[in-house]
């Protein structure tokens, strides 16, 4: 199972990123997984505020 995590960078860009996570999983921890993968590579910083991340768990029916 996984989520979808879109988190907003300085760049004014939105980076979406796949997050393996079962499905009570606590949106603060796909947050911040989802921040520090983001923070490994060489994108511009985003931002660590949750309120701006979007998470979403897509249908896939």
């Amino acid at each position: 199972m996984f989520w979808m995590v879109a988190l907003l960078a300085l760049d004014g860009r939105q980076y979406v990123y796949r997050v393996y996570a079962p499905g009570d999983a606590r949106p603060g921890d796909l947050f911040w997984a989802a921040f520090h993968c983001h923070d490994e590579g060489r994108l511009p910083r985003a931002s660590d505020c949750f309120d701006s991340a979007e998470i979403w768990q897509p249908d896939l029916r």
